[in-house]
């Protein structure tokens, strides 16, 4: 599988969308929203489109007019900082307008979304502002006794069939009870872009259960085997765009070897070889071969080297 960092934010943003599609003709998603002219973003802000209306969904049942979300990947923690950090966000917001209150602080309410819950966290809000834990969903907990009006989502307690997608948003899915009822969901939804952002994401952060060699059906197959290519010329066109910027025999080869670490064990006497190449044209070809091979042993073969 291609070495890129997992961008779980981006498979986030898609999937809260997915989340809320029910209602989605009623909100606006604003992706890294600018709370002033300066960069200072928070993760997504989902705004009511029609004043009052209520959404459907679980995890938006708390909504009000802005409703402001902050999201950690599966590896990392929900921090009592980050408590303030969003909270300050969210006056921000709410303070940053031409006329005073403008929005108003009752239509204001903050999400904090994590793959664990944050016992750290809550015991501390617990501590320090007597604040009330209610858990309305599964996985859903609303805190009370806060400026704004504030709930804690816990991916790995969300109702796996209410939240087909957020509930599996990591990477040790399982192929029967998790990948498999992805991709039944995801049939038929493979050109919508949010549903593709989604489940890249996720075949890329669960590429062990194919490696492993665990049997699958044709259509999982394919699955892994379509989103792995797309993953390859996604990686090979920035690994040319790199090369190209650089303007220099370097930046190609490295792309090779950055491709061949993830294949396998490189050779020094191969390294050593991909790198003291200087022939533009030369490396182009070894760049294509590497693209298609499987093994470190097939590139070698492949090129001679």
């Amino acid at each position: 599988m291609v070495n890129k960092p997992l961008q779980w934010h981006c498979a986030f943003q898609a999937i809260l969308q997915i989340e809320l599609e029910e209602d989605q003709d009623c909100l606006q998603f604003l992706k890294e929203y600018n709370l002033t002219e300066k960069p200072l973003r928070i993760d997504t802000l989902v705004v009511k489109k029609i004043p009052g209306q209520a959404v459907r969904k679980n995890i938006g049942r708390i909504f009000r007019q802005y409703n402001v979300m902050e999201y950690k990947g599966p590896g990392d923690y929900l921090s009592v900082n980050d408590f303030y950090k969003v909270m300050g966000y969210t006056g921000v917001l709410q303070s940053n307008t031409k006329r005073e209150q403008e929005i108003r602080p009752d239509d204001l309410t903050v999400s904090f979304i994590g793959f664990h819950y944050p016992r750290k966290l809550i015991g501390f809000l617990k501590a320090r502002y007597s604040a009330g834990v209610e858990e309305v969903f599964p996985g859903i907990y609303y805190v009370s006794g806060l400026m704004f009006p504030t709930q804690v989502v816990v991916q790995n307690q969300l109702s796996k069939l209410e939240n087909i997608w957020l509930s599996r948003l990591c990477g040790n899915l399982g192929r029967q009870d998790d990948i498999e009822v992805l991709a039944k969901e995801y049939k038929g939804k493979d050109k919508d872009p949010l549903y593709s952002a989604a489940m890249d994401l996720i075949v890329r952060a669960n590429w062990n259960v194919y490696e492993e060699g665990i049997e699958m059906c044709d259509a999982l197959n394919e699955l892994f085997a379509e989103k792995m290519e797309k993953s390859k010329q996604e990686w090979k066109a920035e690994a040319k765009a790199e090369g190209k910027a650089e303007g220099k025999a370097e930046g190609i080869a490295e792309a090779i070897l950055a491709f061949l670490d993830h294949l396998g064990d490189v050779p020094a006497g191969l390294r050593r070889h991909v790198l003291s190449q200087k022939n533009l044209e030369v490396l182009n070809k070894w760049f294509e071969i590497a693209i298609k091979s499987d093994t470190v042993r097939t590139f070698r073969q492949n090129t001679g080297l």
